[in-house]
């Protein structure tokens, strides 16, 4: 008779297959047991190495021959999916503590797969057999195969702790799980800690268990990560390559958890081509079987900080580990936290202890039953003997010593299967004894199942000797901290740079000592190489840990740290500035600020080209964005000329390029927002525009410098404090002989100034050298310019950086 179809909605079909696929995965593939720690394939390949006498001391045995007998007993999946787990256990750099020891190729850090399994070799390690230690004492318990022709285990004893010790990697469906590797002296440490106390904390906990211990050490950068994956069971970790400096040469010592040498060898070479990394020459593998090395050849320009900063930033040298400590309990999927894992391990181990000790303390009860029917037996041999003898067969002699002598079926065969030798004085000694030894065995062991005290006691004693048998020292290193409070600049010197930026886009930094100081009057030397037609128009000192805020014609501002600036010599030309901000077509740099601190209650001001001033609180420019923001909201054809980090009530002095300065209180400018346009500072002449803008320090006096090499120092007071937009007064008298104004300083005697002139040559001096005179004088010569050269820009340089 046909079968009755059944109609079913598709939604409703689809949906219980879906979870009953989704089920299938979690617990029996992707995700461990918290009890041992081991995914199904994982658990099938012990169990079977167990079976075959692959001990630790035995012989090693072919893979295949392994991997063959999990699939035909235990796991009827893909034999690579079998032999790549079997493969990982064996690697030293993919597990804490290998559960297999293999001999032939297993792969490597490199990337390069383990040859074929008709090739290697494996036996267990003793750490996995610690993993099957009384799996033979009923400790588990144990189901049928997949075809019911043998048993399996669910879980094995697992007196280590694999699964935070060695961790896991899986990928279920709608949930993952991975957990780091760990130590095993502090694993160990931290679960006696438990056993002597339940109440104990988390962050107590933390007093043993310090954080990840990975297989290729590395460094874990900062601690709040390991404490919020310790308290919820969720959480990242950084992790960062161990990397040295050895003349101009990087030496990578150790790796992250998981990464591919090899590709992160590609990855680094990859950035070098195309020019995202500057300053590294060569890169080489040095590598032997002492260890890792990792060779970084520099240029001789580079800044060794900088590009090991870069390289953490864009390979794999840096990476997060982000950690879910999901496992099954009992079958379900849970996240737990770092005290439920060590708790669930030691329930574990008591429910294992016990069923072990009921199993001796039956095996004992058993044998001291056979050894009572023995002893009845001996006291009575010559009756017993020749019962036996008279009886038809076995079966009558059996059922006659039962009845007879009162004994069980097991004593009364055990009886007939007694050998002669037993009968000596000897043999029946040694029985007595034994039967003495057991019933202290048996007192012993139930004392044991009825004390819970005592049973953690053997948990401990057991937990004490794997870590004195097994344990050592931590691989890892833990950077103490936050991962907040770690900045790649931490590993710059903060030190005094000269910065060079010139008309075309090109931008360095270089040593401040790399110029000496000269007499007033000196030729100077050469700041930077530059193509034909380029001028340098930026040039000042500052610390490498500062801010640049690069201040375009456009009106925007861009954010870049001083270290981020390729180092250069005084020869070089530097780097594009456009390959490390982002800028529009035809938009370009009109005025760099360094700050150090954004934060701080400080405004900027600007001055334009127009004579517009602004003034912006400084806050409106802490949030760095790479793609900048409005600064201010320019007229047309109008550029922003000078920037300045002020207080907010300090003397403003603006300078022109025809010779006229005006002196005003910031106070007069108000407070303003990045898109306003700012307000009238300086009423220009025809022609004329502003070629600066600096403080008014009435304790210090003003440079300015003109465009063939004159100037002179002034000083403050001789500038009379108007009101903004006013014409002003005369600052330094324009003729033939000197030229249009280039640029105005405000500078003290023990200052140096920098000169720098549209040829490329610099010289710096100190400011004292310049005469102090009035403002309608024409100065002195500053710089001896060859022909047709001009001086471009002014900088000065404090004395104390």
């Amino acid at each position: 008779m046909a079968e009755k179809i059944k109609q079913v909605l598709i939604e409703e079909e689809m949906k219980n297959s879906y979870i009953d696929y989704a089920m299938s995965v979690i617990t029996a593939r992707a995700l461990p047991d918290v009890n041992d720690g081991l995914k199904p394939v994982h658990r099938r390949i012990l169990y079977a190495m167990h079976k075959a006498g692959l001990q630790h001391n035995k012989p090693f045995r072919k893979c295949a021959r392994v991997v063959g007998d999990v699939l035909g007993r235990y796991h009827p999946h893909g034999d690579m999916a079998v032999y790549d787990s079997l493969v990982r256990m064996a690697q030293d750099f993919s597990l804490r503590y290998p559960l297999i020891k293999g001999q032939g190729n297993f792969g490597s850090i490199e990337g390069y797969s383990a040859a074929s399994m008709r090739y290697t070799e494996c036996k267990l390690t003793p750490i996995a057999e610690e993993m099957l230690n009384d799996i033979d004492k009923d400790t588990v318990k144990f189901i049928p195969n997949y075809d019911e022709s043998y048993k399996e285990p669910i879980v094995l004893p697992g007196k280590f702790p694999n699964l935070l010790v060695n961790g896991t990697t899986g990928i279920a469906v709608g949930m993952t799980s991975s957990i780091p590797p760990h130590n095993l002296r502090e694993i160990a440490d931290a679960i006696i800690a438990m056993i002597d106390n339940s109440e104990i904390k988390t962050e107590e906990l933390m007093q043993f268990v310090k954080g990840p211990d990975f297989p290729t050490a590395a460094t874990i950068i900062g601690n709040g990560g390991i404490r919020k994956t310790y308290k919820t069971g969720r959480g990242r970790v950084k992790v960062r390559a161990k990397c040295e400096f050895e003349d101009k040469k990087i030496i990578i010592s150790e790796i992250p958890y998981m990464v591919n040498k090899t590709s992160l060898i590609e990855s680094m070479a990859e950035l070098v081509k195309s020019k995202r990394v500057e300053g590294i020459k060569d890169i080489r593998d040095e590598s032997d079987r002492k260890g890792m090395r990792i060779v970084i050849m520099l240029k001789d320009s580079a800044n060794k900080e900088v590009v090991l900063n870069q390289l953490y930033k864009h390979t794999q040298l840096q990476t997060t580990f982000s950690i879910i400590m999901t496992s099954l309990v009992a079958g379900q999927p849970k996240t737990m936290s770092l005290k439920h894992l060590i708790s669930f391990f030691i329930q574990h181990r008591k429910r294992t202890v016990i069923r072990r000790t009921e199993f001796e303390l039956k095996k004992s009860e058993d044998r001291v039953h056979i050894l009572e029917g023995l002893r009845i037996a001996l006291k009575n041999i010559d009756n017993v003997v020749k019962d036996i003898k008279e009886s038809k067969d076995v079966e009558t002699a059996k059922a006659l010593l039962i009845e007879k002598y009162k004994l069980s079926e097991k004593q009364s065969l055990a009886i007939l299967d007694m050998r002669l030798q037993r009968l000596t004085g000897l043999e029946q000694t040694k029985l007595q004894e034994e039967y003495n030894g057991l019933l202290d065995i048996i007192k012993d062991l139930k004392d044991l199942l009825n004390s819970e005290p005592r049973i953690f006691g053997v948990i401990k004693s057991e937990t004490l000797e794997l870590k004195e048998k097994y344990g050592d020292d931590r691989r890892t290193v833990i950077m103490d901290g936050e991962e907040e409070d770690i900045e790649d600049e931490s590993l710059i010197e903060n030190e005094a740079v000269i910065i060079t930026a010139t008309r075309d886009g090109y931008i360095k930094q270089t040593l401040l000592e790399d110029y000496r100081q000269q007499k007033r009057g000196g030729t100077g030397i050469i700041a930077t190489e530059k193509k034909e037609e380029d001028i340098v128009e930026h040039l000042f000192s500052t610390k490498t840990h500062s801010y640049l805020l690069f201040f375009t014609n456009i009106g925007r501002v861009c954010w870049l740290k001083v270290y981020n600036i390729p180092r250069g010599s005084r020869y070089s030309k530097g780097k594009a500035i456009v390959n490390l901000l982002k800028l529009e077509e035809g938009e370009k740099v009109n005025a760099i600020l360094p700050i150090s601190d954004l934060s701080r209650e400080s405004y900027i001001m600007f001055a334009t080209k127009k004579g517009k001033v602004k003034k912006t609180p400084l806050k409106s420019f802490s949030k760095p964005r790479k793609i900048g923001i409005k600064a201010i909201k320019l007229e047309d054809k109008d550029e922003v000329v000078a920037v300045k980090l002020t207080p907010g009530n300090l003397g403003i002095i603006v300078g022109s390029k025809l010779g006229n300065a005006v002196k005003f209180n910031e106070v007069d400018v108000r407070v303003m927002g990045r898109n306003a346009s700012g307000v009238r500072g300086i009423r220009l002449k025809e022609k004329d525009e502003v070629v600066g803008m600096e403080i008014a320090n009435p304790e210090a006096t003003l440079l300015t410098v003109t465009e063939k090499g004159f100037g002179k120092r002034t000083d403050m007071n001789e500038y009379r404090l108007t009101r903004r937009g006013g014409k002003g007064v005369r600052n330094i008298k324009i003729t033939d002989k000197n030229g249009n104004v280039v640029g105005i300083k405000t500078v003290k005697d023990e200052d140096e100034a920098m000169f720098i002139t549209q040829n490329g040559v610099v010289i710096r001096t100190t400011v004292n050298g310049i005469s102090k005179i009035g403002r309608s004088t024409q100065g002195v010569r500053l710089i001896k310019l060859r022909e047709g050269d001009k001086v471009k820009t002014v900088t000065r340089i404090i004395s104390r950086i």
